[in-house]
């Protein structure tokens, strides 16, 4: 028996508009929460750190997923199956201000692993690596919306939804950018990016529920309060 063709929709902007969910999601509108190891934040007190990530970190990804294919050869043709995950370095681009904080912070957690001077360094690895998250936020909600999904704070007029988040697992940085310095630049301000490894990622829902039924017992929800 033949198979149906699926009913194709009219084919006009309009139809367009209704699978355009919410508009489309935005690259601009994310936020990053990066935790520091112990030990590495200075004179600057661990909240505040925390919470400037969230504003000073201008560029990050959503991240990929691979796995990696085995070919397996059999009478001139080869066979595909999966091989091992692999995950990809994890890249983020920081506003750098005058208190260098969050360079400083990158700059003592890459000595914390190797010393500049003497080239000692944490040899657990609990001790130098820690989470991350990515969160991808929506267009904004109404005032009186305390659904699941929102982030909520005094310094913000509506809600903020978010639409998904990323859990990095087991991150630390291998890379801090040079930032150039030039006379031809007056009116820049300085950006660096950071490499950070990645151990894996889970794929969150916005009440941070893994969406693969991972159960950790210890992810934060994503309405976590911006004060």
């Amino acid at each position: 028996m033949a198979l149906e063709k699926p009913k194709i929709a009219s084919r006009t902007i309009d139809s367009f508009k209704s699978k355009l969910v919410g508009g489309g999601a935005r690259p601009n509108l994310f936020e990053v929460m990066l935790t520091f190891p112990q030990g590495v934040n200075g004179p600057i007190d661990q909240t505040e750190l925390d919470l400037k990530t969230r504003f000073m970190v201008k560029a990050a990804n959503l991240p990929a997923s691979n796995i990696t294919p085995i070919d397996i050869p059999f009478r001139g043709r080869n066979l595909k199956i999966a091989g091992d995950r692999t995950f990809d370095v994890w890249t983020i681009t920081v506003i750098n201000d005058t208190d260098f904080a969050i360079r400083n912070a990158m700059e003592r957690w890459m000595n914390g692993m190797n010393n500049l001077q003497n080239a000692t360094g944490e040899t657990n690895p609990s001790d130098y690596q820690t989470d991350a998250y990515v969160l991808q936020l929506g267009r904004g909600g109404k005032p009186d919306n305390t659904g699941p999904g929102q982030l909520k704070g005094p310094n913000f007029s509506d809600d903020v939804p978010v639409l998904k988040q990323y859990k990095f697992h087991g991150i630390f940085p291998t890379n801090i950018s040079a930032i150039e310095l030039s006379y031809d630049q007056p009116d820049t301000i300085e950006e660096f990016t950071v490499d950070l490894q990645v151990q894996w990622w889970d794929a969150l829902d916005p009440d941070g529920k893994s969406i693969f039924g991972i159960s950790e017992g210890t992810v934060p929800r994503s309405d976590s309060v911006i004060v």
